[in-house]
């Protein structure tokens, strides 16, 4: 269970260990739905070893939502922190605009669905993911 969802300017590159994409295209929303889950989850994952974190969140875009033309921008830094497990889970949080996309996806993603509104969504990380949005909001960055 997350406990709370905090947010810094900055923090030691080496504790970043995830990149989160909050993806429109076209006025619409971009979220992905796992093969193995019945919900909803921006794009994003896990920073490979050797990898900066602005590369981790190009490569999870085009893998998750088939990006193929897109641009990206950091938003801010986060930290997850759970009940029951000693300090915290960091990532980037970014945005991004894609306008264009690849007819195929070759990753664990099931299919990118595209909305006009969050409204209703059935998150995969609901204690996180709208906290995420929020603070994006919050910041100007995504309307």
């Amino acid at each position: 269970m997350v406990k709370e969802v905090r947010f810094y300017e900055e923090i030691e590159d080496h504790r970043l260990k995830f990149a989160v994409i909050l993806a429109r295209s076209g006025g619409k929303w971009v979220l992905c739905k796992h093969r193995e889950r019945t919900t909803l989850e921006v794009p994003g994952g896990h920073r490979e070893p050797g990898e900066d974190i602005e590369t981790t969140a190009r490569r999870e875009l085009r893998e998750e939502t088939g990006a193929a033309a897109f641009t990206l921008r950091p938003v801010c830094i986060y930290a997850v922190v759970r009940d029951g497990e000693p300090g915290e889970s960091c990532g980037m949080l970014y945005a991004a605009e894609i306008t264009a996309f690849d007819p195929e996806l070759h990753s664990e993603i099931e299919r990118t669905v595209l909305l006009d509104s969050l409204a209703g969504v059935d998150w995969t990380y609901p204690d996180i993911q709208p906290r995420l949005l929020e603070e994006a909001r919050r910041r100007g960055v995504t309307p």
